[in-house]
């Protein structure tokens, strides 16, 4: 049996944003920071990779790097006038591509290593050289369409890393689990009109990008049913992730049967995250990725790749991910979680979940209702 492969390069983490305050450029009332800066730091990610070290948890997967994504690999998703813009400013010392979306020095050719990571994960699957794949890549991508950069991301890694799948080695239908807490915006506007690509995203209403929801988000034309947005009230819990993996992300899986999942794999959604607020804890990201591991065994051989994302919280996103990997690989290590009991108890009450789990059981019932319902006008002409 072929171990899960973990692809990482310390050269992902030398991405800089340039000097922030969480997410405030620094300057007028806003002051230099003391220590992080930037919110998209890479001290959340090294600290993964060190608690994975130590844990032992590293010398039992396949740890690879990459080479970066082509010109040919990212013009599949990227507009040729939108690298040439990235790159000059990288060149020239960095400034602001987009909403939310400042680089360095240097951030165009480390976005291009990001995608490339997330490409050899997905061509390690496929081939067969691995199980199931993690690819720790940085800077992230979900929110980046097309032509925009958005929120941290500069390249859509995924999108990416599906096209050039498809170009090599003519994969057929491929589905998109976005857990980060954000709306994966970006992915889903490249594939609005793709009926081969199913996205879901499960984010915080309202949250990012600011005000949006989605629930009636459901695809554009041919690609009407390949979408599919759940989105949760801040709060929310544990219970309400877990019964929408059951009952909305799973059942949605099943009826789209893919033949490779990948998942945005961000940690935002913890307790602890400075930019949102969700009470997830790492049991919920260990019990998410054994859901959607169990669904790839018995859709699509087990082909499964997690791509980094999302995730602000320095102490406390190395447990979760540390959890997911263990989740991934089926190794367990000895590390214990020491922020765990202090956030199950701060899980909403049995009346809210109840709450939450009807306002679940509605959008349940008006996605598969209205999508079927346009399945069989298509059909009907």
């Amino acid at each position: 049996m072929h171990k899960t492969a973990f692809f990482f390069d310390e050269l992902s983490l030398w991405h800089s944003a340039g000097l922030h305050a969480l997410t405030l450029p620094v300057g007028g009332w806003v002051q230099p920071p003391s220590a992080a800066g930037h919110a998209e730091s890479p001290e959340t990610k090294r600290r993964l990779k060190n608690l994975m070290d130590v844990s032992g948890l590293t010398r039992q997967l396949a740890v690879r790097s990459a080479e970066p994504a082509s010109d040919t690999d990212l013009l599949r998703v990227h507009p040729a006038h939108y690298l040439q813009r990235f790159q000059a400013l990288s060149d020239a010392g960095g400034g602001s591509l987009g909403n939310d979306a400042p680089i360095g020095p240097g951030s165009f050719e480390i976005a291009r290593l990001s995608a490339g990571l997330a490409i050899a994960a997905v061509e390690a699957v496929l081939l067969g050289e691995a199980s199931n794949a993690y690819s720790l890549s940085r800077p992230p991508g979900h929110h980046c369409s097309a032509d925009q950069a958005m929120g941290f991301c500069f390249f859509n890694n995924i999108a990416v890393a599906i096209e050039t799948a498809k170009a090599r080695h003519g994969l057929g239908k491929v589905a998109v689990l976005d857990w980060d807490v954000h709306h994966g915006n970006g992915t889903q506007a490249i594939y609005a009109e793709r009926s081969d690509v199913l996205t879901i995203s499960l984010h915080q209403e309202g949250c990012f990008p600011p005000g949006y929801s989605g629930a009636e988000d459901r695809g554009e034309g041919p690609a009407v049913g390949t979408n599919l947005n759940i989105p949760l009230l801040p709060g929310s819990g544990d219970d309400a992730y877990q019964y929408a993996m059951d009952t909305l992300v799973i059942p949605a899986l099943e009826r789209f049967e893919p033949e490779l999942i990948l998942v945005a794999c961000g940690y935002d959604a913890n307790a602890v995250d400075p930019l949102a607020r969700m009470l997830l804890h790492s049991e919920s990201f260990r019990l998410m990725t054994a859901k959607v591991r169990k669904v790839a065994d018995r859709l699509c051989g087990g082909r499964l790749v997690l791509v980094h994302e999302g995730g602000y919280a320095e102490a406390y996103v190395p447990f979760c991910g540390l959890a997911t990997l263990e989740a991934l690989s089926g190794v367990r290590t000895a590390v214990v979680d020491p922020l765990l009991a202090f956030i199950r108890q701060q899980q909403p009450n049995s009346q809210m979940q109840a709450w939450q789990r009807q306002l679940l059981d509605s959008q349940r019932e008006a996605w598969f209702q209205a999508t079927e319902s346009d399945a069989a006008r298509r059909a009907a002409g």
